[in-house]
């Protein structure tokens, strides 16, 4: 139930490609996994992370003037990998007005491999109180500080979002815009920095 991505930058990230997979079919884990009895329940628990996504970026407001067969497009363009059918209504919820300078609250969750802790989520947002453009980097100092690598010290994590370590002083609104995953949170992965 989390992406596919983030599970490489969690789990596989420093090997090779491609990465092997292990598939079972028995035992199921109910106690750690969402069980998904069907695609309407994927499709319901998809559609759910859409509206808490609006929710934080938009009050829910661009979602609620959706109509019924918009949520659907979203979700068939997704199902079938039609990219121009999801973004044609996707783009509505990565809009905002000019003069907002972005999203009311950024929808982001941060993943720690080395904790047990699912993820972390708060509400934050992409512009400060003096009108700076808040960056993944007061991000992390605000939310998960022990990502942040001490001035004296030496760095023992990555930060990674789709494979790619961004740069610190990305700003949040950005990176929300531009690497969101379809479901519009920014899944942001903490792994331990390889040693060799």
């Amino acid at each position: 139930h989390y992406p596919i991505g983030l599970l490489f930058d969690l789990h596989a990230s420093n090997t090779a490609l491609p990465w092997s997979i292990t598939v079972h079919f028995k035992n199921f884990p109910e106690k750690d996994l969402l069980h998904c009895h069907s695609k309407d329940v994927i499709e319901a628990h998809f559609m759910a992370c859409i509206k808490e996504a609006d929710a934080l970026k938009h009050k829910s407001q661009v979602i609620n003037e959706m109509q019924k067969k918009d949520h659907k497009q979203l979700w068939m363009g997704l199902q079938n990998d039609k990219f121009e059918q999801f973004w044609a209504i996707n783009r509505k919820l990565m809009e905002y007005p000019p003069e907002d300078n972005g999203f009311r609250y950024i929808p982001f969750r941060i993943y720690q491999a080395t904790t047990e802790r699912p993820f972390i989520q708060k509400l934050f947002r992409p512009i400060a109180s003096g009108g700076q453009l808040h960056t993944l980097g007061d991000l992390l100092k605000d939310v998960c500080p022990s990502a942040i690598t001490p001035e004296d010290g030496e760095q023992k994590t990555q930060v990674m979002i789709h494979g790619i370590e961004p740069m610190l002083e990305t700003p949040i609104q950005w990176l929300s815009e531009h690497m969101s995953y379809p479901d519009n949170f920014l899944h942001i992965g903490i792994i331990p920095r390889p040693t060799d």
